[in-house]
């Protein structure tokens, strides 16, 4: 075949001049390592770890007499005992380099050569990108050439050269070599062996972007074997310098963001902590104790459904005989009026199967039944123009849909005299005919045997429960605290705030507990200092995604993502890059008005796992107290003890990814309304990027500010004069709101369980001041903090804290901090920068009674509510997680002493 002829690099020999201009421009980078390894005392100076290939087309290229050269990229040794740097690299480069080369009778093509390196010298400071674009041009040339010939390469089996095409994967330079190792003269060349270090030479690719014809590589001094190009370097790793890499390269950091090293899982340790065989024991005696009484009132509550039983049958509780249930390991049975899940004892219709829980079966026999209503469309689409101030009499005066009436009790659905329940009436969903029977799930005497083998355990088990301890969080402990509220006569003010290297010490599981158990948010600063540092960049787990995704799925499937549009409260399609772009940029409507967007529960699948492995891994090793936060082996987390095959909740690690600016708008703010999670939950801020509005936005922003006021004071008043902030302000209370903080990313505001009722009063009083979606009102109001419909800026918590005394604890997350969230506690989240958040949601058993409170909460809501399905299975959850305690703990080996006496 025909090869391509390339410079040769003894034309470096002959034009010292031009290899000093060369050295001094394009191994800046190399002499500042070089310095830096001298003072490291290295014996191995910077220029062996840069891989450069310098070339240039030949003007014979239809020649059949090719010219081919070999380099030797990477001489053995360098003197390092000169003190001018420069001087010592460049010398003993050029005298210690081999450079071999066939006889060239060209000499037009010196000249011509000669003349090119003049004129690169004179345009240095843009020849790197032009470089670059003519050297796509050679490939593309080289690639034709090659398709022409019948001769085929064989691919290269080296792990980091992965099967490429030629014009991506081999360069000119390895073309030379690979002829010259075939064709090379024994006259002319010293004999070249097949050595694996000249087989990286010929075959050295990128291992980010697998291209061979980049100009330069760096190779890692650590594994002497990968490489990466400036390119890959400067745009996937901004975090590293070029010597950062050459000292140790992104693949031996165990943070490579290259397609193959994404797609890896079981490379990161996810665990932080390794527990004793003591220390296991003791969190699953603890997590035992906490549970039992739950345990009970399960037990409790079928016990009494038996003893119904009975009397219908006429018989003894002990002998009354409970049938199994036609149902699977992997199914889910839920009630069809509660949509509550059901994990054992219910009433089943031997007819329809329509099923129903024990909770519903008293509140029939109780009389307490109702009608669970359906949630109808609320809100109109204004406008544009409404959706940003506009009060023109056709917008503001449009009539809302009327407001269906309150659910009435079911008349047609009464117990029988004996207890007995017959089927659900046909409107209601069932046959109305049948008498419903009792059936149950779980192996018979389960439940009885699980609490007694818990309670002998625990009568002969010594336990310390961390509710006796007292904290050791003192005033002068300010590293340990931070600030979060202003209550008067309070003494929770000061959250927990450890670093994430103090919560991997022994006693600091006991500090947290501690603040746990009493309903206190957590959070632990650097949590990200412990991970390799893949990473967070959206485009990179963007491009992670896309590359894992299925090959049934449409290129324009991936292109667009499916937004959720903070004004309107819709979700929009975008393209993805779009999206990204305005994440580092921000985006605008026509009228300048800051568009914020957001990506929730991303990616939309609950196979987070699956389709970014590395990143889950490394999220997981990110997280602390992991006896808690684990999804997988948490010995403290209820949800990690589901045993294998049964269907588990979907508890996350999910995504979300959001734009977001300092400045509180009022309307369309980047936000995670009021909200309460049915579990605990664990938030890692993994990536920021601020956006600055320009003076033209931040002009347009006040003056659409004041209309919004005045649009909000006619529709509530009938007049459009709005107050001035200032007088809004006046004889407020003193609220803490961290406005414009320059260094925080996302502002929190966590309420206290005890405050749930006040806050709800507060809602359900001044539901009307709120907007939600279209930025229409709120008009009904089912659940003032399921319904997720309200926003509580800084006017209204001022307002709250002036009219019930109540306040949030409120904070600013930064970049690589954990927020804790305790189930049952209502909070909201607004993004003062864009951020890219992962979350995880946990079973503590502190909180489990809290979960059970919101499970029966979520009851009452109507059917197609957003909440109202009983997604967590927390007595489920409750059941095999005693079993699962109990069965390791008979494996674990005897203690020799009582733990923490």
């Amino acid at each position: 075949m025909g090869s391509v002829s390339l410079e040769h690099y003894s034309l470096m020999e002959r034009s010292q001049t031009y290899f000093r201009d060369l050295w001094s421009t394009k191994k800046k980078r190399s002499v500042r390592l070089f310095k830096s390894k001298e003072a490291c005392k290295s014996s191995r100076p910077a220029i062996l770890r840069v891989y450069c290939r310098k070339r240039k087309h030949s003007t014979a290229l239809e020649s059949n007499a090719a010219k081919r050269s070999r380099v030797e990229a990477v001489p053995k040794e360098v003197e390092q005992q000169h003190s001018h740097h420069d001087e010592i690299m460049y010398s003993d480069w050029i005298t210690k380099r081999r450079i071999t080369v066939e006889n060239r009778g060209d000499k037009g093509y010196e000249d011509q050569s000669s003349g090119r390196f003049a004129s690169k010298r004179k345009r240095r400071p843009e020849a790197e990108h032009k470089e670059d674009k003519k050297w796509e041009e050679e490939v593309k040339l080289v690639s034709k050439l090659e398709a022409t010939s019948s001769r085929r390469r064989r691919a290269p089996e080296n792990e980091n050269d992965t099967d490429v095409t030629s014009s991506r994967s081999r360069s000119p330079a390895s073309q030379v070599s690979d002829s010259l190792l075939k064709n090379g003269s024994p006259d002319d060349y010293p004999r070249i062996k097949n050595t694996s270090k000249e087989s990286k030479e010929r075959h050295a690719i990128c291992h980010q972007c697998l291209k061979g014809e980049r100009i330069t590589l760096v190779i890692c001094s650590e594994c002497e074997d990968t490489m990466y190009c400036l390119q890959c370097i400067r745009k996937w790793y901004p975090q590293l310098s070029e010597d950062d890499v050459v000292d140790k390269c992104p693949f031996c950091r165990e943070n490579c963001n290259c397609s193959r090293c994404l797609h890896l899982n079981g490379l990161i340790k996810t665990s932080n902590k390794e527990l004793s065989s003591s220390e296991r024991r003791h969190h699953l005696q603890y997590l035992i104790a906490l549970m039992l009484p739950f345990l009970k009132k399960i037990s409790e509550s079928q016990s009494e459904e038996i003893e119904i039983e009975a009397k219908v049958q006429g018989i003894l509780p002990s002998e009354v005989d409970v049938t199994s249930a036609v149902s699977y390991f992997d199914e889910r049975v839920f009630c069809n009026h509660c949509a509550t899940s059901i994990a054992d004892l219910h009433r089943s219709c031997p007819k329809c199967s329509y099923e129903l829980c024990l909770n519903c079966c008293q509140e029939i026999r109780q009389g307490l039944i109702t009608e669970r209503p359906e949630i109808k469309l609320q809100y109109v689409d204004k406008g544009y123009r409404y959706m940003h101030g506009d009060m023109a009499p056709s917008f503001s005066s449009v009539s809302e849909e009327p407001e269906e009436e309150e659910a009435k009790p079911s008349a047609n659905w009464n117990p029988g005299f004996n207890g007995s329940i017959t089927c659900a009436p046909k409107e209601l969903g069932g046959c109305g005919e049948c008498t419903l029977e009792l059936k149950r799930i779980l192996p018979r005497k389960m439940m009885s045997d699980l609490e007694q083998k818990a309670e002998t355990l625990l009568a002969s088990s010594y336990i310390i429960s961390p509710r006796g301890l007292s904290c050791k969080c003192s005033a002068s402990e300010t590293d340990m605290r931070r600030k979060a509220a202003s209550r008067t006569r309070s003494s929770d003010n000061y959250l927990f705030c450890p670093d994430s290297l103090d919560v991997l010490k022994e006693e600091e599981i006991l500090h947290f507990q501690e603040h746990w158990a009493k309903g206190e948010p957590v959070i632990v600063r650097n949590v990200l200092d412990n991970t390799p540092g893949l990473s967070w960049e959206p485009m990179v787990m963007w491009r992670a995604l896309c590359e894992n995704a299925d090959s049934s799925t449409s290129t324009s499937k991936i292109s667009q993502v499916k937004a959720i549009d903070c004004l309107s409260n819709c979700e929009v399609e975008v393209n993805a890059r779009d999206f990204f772009q305005g994440y580092r940029k921000g985006r605008s409507y026509e009228n300048f008005w800051p568009e914020m967007l957001k990506l929730k529960d991303w990616p939309p699948s609950d196979k987070f796992e699956d389709l970014l492995p590395r990143h889950c891994d490394e999220f997981i090793s990110a997280l602390p107290f992991q006896e808690y936060s684990d999804p997988r082996t948490g010995v403290l987390n209820i949800a990690a003890m589901l045993p294998e095959g049964l269907i588990k909740p979907d508890l996350g690690p999910k995504t979300y990814i959001a734009y977001g600016i300092p400045d509180e708008l009022g309307r369309g703010d980047s936000v995670t309304k009021l909200h309460c999670d049915m579990s605990d939950a664990v938030n890692i801020l993994t990536h920021t990027s601020e956006v600055i509005l320009s003076q033209e936005q931040i002009s347009a922003v006040r003056d659409i500010k004041q209309k919004h006021k005045e649009q909000n004071k006619f529709e509530e008043h009938g007049t459009g004069i709005a107050c001035s902030q200032e007088e809004e302000e006046l004889n407020m209370p003193e609220i803490l709101s961290y406005e414009n903080n320059e260094t925080g990313s996302a502002l929190w505001d966590i309420f206290r369980r005890e405050d749930v009722p006040k806050l709800e009063e507060y809602l359900r009083k001044h539901f009307k001041e709120f907007r939600h979606a279209y930025c229409c009102p709120v008009t009904k109001v089912y659940h003032p903090i399921h319904d997720q419909s309200f926003y509580l800026t800084v006017e209204h918590k001022r307002n709250l804290k002036a009219e019930f005394g109540i306040e949030p604890w409120t904070f600013v997350q930064n970049l690589g901090e954990a927020v804790f969230i305790p189930a049952g506690c209502p909070h909201q989240v607004r993004n003062l920068k864009s951020c890219t958040k992962v979350a995880v949601d946990f079973v503590s058993p502190e909180n489990i009674s809290e979960c059970l409170r919101l499970t029966e909460e979520f009851r009452q809501l109507p059917k197609n509510h957003k909440a109202s399905e009983d997604k967590l299975e927390i007595k489920k959850m409750v059941i095999y997680a005693i079993e699962q305690a109990l069965i390791e703990l008979e494996t674990l080996p005897e203690e020799i002493k009582p733990i923490l006496q």
